[in-house]
Order: structure tokens, then sequence, then C-alpha cells
């Protein structure tokens, strides 16, 4: 499966990294991942960027690293419909104490916009 995953400097975004380079190192997926800009998120680009090669190279796999530039939501849509991706994976989604997802903006913006198959790791 050819996937692209998301992340943008959150704690769900460092979730999602080592959810997906996990099973790509278990399932042999196609990975590649895509940085964006979160306003939201507590790292740098360079932090994030350095996390995601260790955490590759740890695991032995070989996935390219892409910085995407503009608005993240947009520009992982775009990607992930342009370049044929099966699969779009996002951190994201935290309970409520009601018992209700919240997600953030990207995250909604991807989920509402985007016609390749979105999961969220949580």
């Amino acid at each position: 499966m050819k996937v692209l995953l998301g992340i943008g400097g959150s704690d769900d975004s460092i979730r999602a990294l080592e959810t997906t380079v996990e099973r790509t190192a278990n399932v042999g997926d196609d990975l590649t991942v895509a940085i964006v800009d979160n306003p939201a998120g507590e790292r740098s680009r360079e932090d994030i960027e350095t996390r995601v090669t260790e955490l590759l190279d740890e695991r032995g796999v070989d996935a390219p690293v892409r910085l995407l530039d503009g608005d993240p939501g947009s520009a992982l849509v775009d990607l992930a419909e342009n370049e044929g991706f099966d699969q779009l994976v996002l951190g994201g989604g935290e309970t409520s104490p009601m018992g209700k997802i919240q997600i953030g903006n990207i995250a909604e913006f991807v989920l509402l916009n985007s016609h390749v198959t979105v999961t969220l790791v949580r």
C-alpha cells in the first residue's frame, strides 16, 4: 500500500509517526513522510525532520521525507491525490470530557476534502 504520513510537530503527529513506521516495518508499505508547518505544533520542522530520520533509521525503513510549503491541509490533500497514494495518515483526535472526538484544523480540512482514504492515529 502506498501511504502518505503527514506530520506537523504535535504530540499526535509523533505518535502517528511511530505507529506508521512500525506498521511499515512489519508489512512493507511504501511510505512517504510529509512534514508540514503547523502553527499549533510544539516542534520546529528541523526537529521533526531529525526525529523522522532517526526513527526510520532505527526501524530500517527506507522512506522519502518531503517538506511541504503552503497551507498544510491543502498541501497534503494535493500530494496524496496527485501522486496516487492509497492512504493518508495523520495524527489527531483527542477525546473531550463528553466523550466526543476533537480534531485539529489540519485534520478536519483533510478529512473533509481528501478523496484518498484518511486514517487518524490517536
